[in-house]
C-alpha cells in the first residue's frame, strides 16, 4: 500500500509565531494538522480562522497541557484513524526548516520502515549550554542503542512511521511530555526501526523575532536524567533477556 504522509505540529502557547510555522509548512506539504496543547495564549484563534479556508489544515484542541508527545499522541492516533502511514513531526516556535520537509518525506518514501530524523546544523545564535547539554544526551542514547547510528536524539524534527511509533508508544506511560523526542527513538530503535539521518539546519529565534521556549533547564535536565536512568536500566534489562534467551536455546 502507497504510503500517506502529514504533517503534525504539536503546540503550547507558542503565539503569533504558530500562525507564521503553520502557513510555512502549509507553503511545503499539504495536509498539515495541528494540535493546540491546552494553549492559553489565544495564539489558535487565528488558526481555527484558516481553517476556514483551507481543507488541508486541520486543528485539534486538547482542553488543557497534557506535554509534547501526549500531543503528539493524539495526532498520531486520529491520523491513523483518517488512512496516513506517517508524520513529519515539526515543532511549532520556528526552529525547524519548513523547506527541508520535502526532503524529509522523499527519504521517508524510499525507506518507509525507518524513521528520518533531523541531524541539526546549528547557527552562531544557538546557546553553547543548549549544544553542550545535548552531547551528554547523545552520547547516553549511544549506549542505549548500541550505537545505532542515531546522530541526535533531542531533535524533533522528523518523519515517523504511525503504526509503529504508536507500537512503542502503547507500551510504556512513558514519552508524554519533553522525554518524548529522545525516548521515542531510544525505543524506536530497540524494536530493529532503522535511523536514517539528514542534516538540518535548525534556528534559536530570538523574542524579538517571535521566538518562544518552553525549556527550563533545572527541572527538564531532571527529566532527562531520569528518562535516561529508566532507559540505561531498560537497556540492561533487554540484554539479560537476551542472554537468557541465549542460554536457554543451547540447553
Amino acid at each position: 500500500m502507497a504510503s500517506r504522509h502529514l504533517v503534525l505540529i504539536p503546540s503550547y502557547n507558542t503565539g503569533p509565531r504558530l500562525l507564521r510555522t503553520v502557513r510555512e509548512a502549509r507553503a511545503a506539504w499539504s495536509p498539515v494538522w495541528v494540535v493546540v496543547d491546552g494553549s492559553t495564549d489565544g495564539s489558535d484563534a487565528a488558526l481555527l480562522q484558516a481553517v476556514q479556508a483551507d481543507p488541508e489544515l486541520r486543528v485539534i484542541r486538547l482542553t488543557r497541557n497534557q506535554g509534547k508527545g501526549a500531543a503528539v499522541l493524539h495526532g498520531l492516533l486520529a491520523a491513523q484513524q483518517a488512512g496516513f502511514s506517517h508524520a513529519l513531526v515539526m515543532d511549532s516556535d520556528g526552529q525547524h526548516p519548513a523547506e527541508g520537509i520535502g526532503a524529509m518525506i522523499a527519504a521517508s518514501r524510499a525507506a518507509p520502515e525507518a524513521m528520518i530524523l533531523g541531524a541539526p546544523i546549528f547557527g552562531p545564535e544557538a546557546p553553547r549550554i543548549r549544544i553542550q547539554g545535548r552531547k551528554i544526551s547523545n552520547w547516553l542514547a549511544r549506549i542505549e542503542t548500541r550505537g545505532a547510528g542515531i546522530e541526535d536524539v533531542l531533535f524533533g524534527f522528523r518523519v515517523y512511521p504511525i503504526a509503529l511509533l504508536l507500537q512503542v508508544m502503547d507500551g510504556t506511560r512513558w514519552m508524554r511530555r519533553f522525554d518524548f523526542d529522545p525516548e521515542a527513538v531510544v525505543r524506536l530503535a530497540w524494536n530493529g526501526v532503522a535511523a536514517v539521518n539528514l542534516p538540518t539546519p535548525v534556528r534559536y529565534l530570538s523574542p524579538e523575532e517571535g521566538g518562544v521556549s518552553h525549556f527550563h533547564y533545572l527541572r527538564d535536565n531532571l527529566r532527562l536524567t531520569w528518562m535516561h536512568t529508566r532507559l540505561v536500566l531498560g537497556m540492561l534489562a533487554r540484554r539479560a533477556g537476551l542472554r537468557r534467551q541465549g542460554g536457554a536455546g543451547r540447553a
